[in-house]
């Protein structure tokens, strides 16, 4: 099938049709994308993104292991706030 590349406000595109995007397993959101020769490659997400930071972020607050890793400070004008 051929197709042509479109402006698509500051930079170009392509509509990709909606039989490929089944036919794939694709669907509206990320890709991963990649030149491979003179081709332009675009791939599912070998993984989501965030997948598994629910769990780890369990893992780690049953450790107790979630303390600030940087110290809290504030801006000079901070403390004229009321929050």
């Amino acid at each position: 099938m051929k197709t042509s590349i479109r402006k698509m406000g500051n930079s170009q595109g392509v509509l990709i049709p909606k039989p490929f995007l089944a036919q794939t397993g694709m669907d509206v959101g990320e890709v991963d994308i990649e030149i491979e020769s003179d081709a332009i490659v675009i791939r599912k997400p070998a993984k989501k993104t965030r997948q598994g930071w629910a769990e780890a972020s369990k893992v780690i607050a049953a450790a107790r292991d979630d303390g600030l890793v940087w110290p809290e400070f504030s801006n000079e004008g901070d403390k004229d706030l009321t929050w």
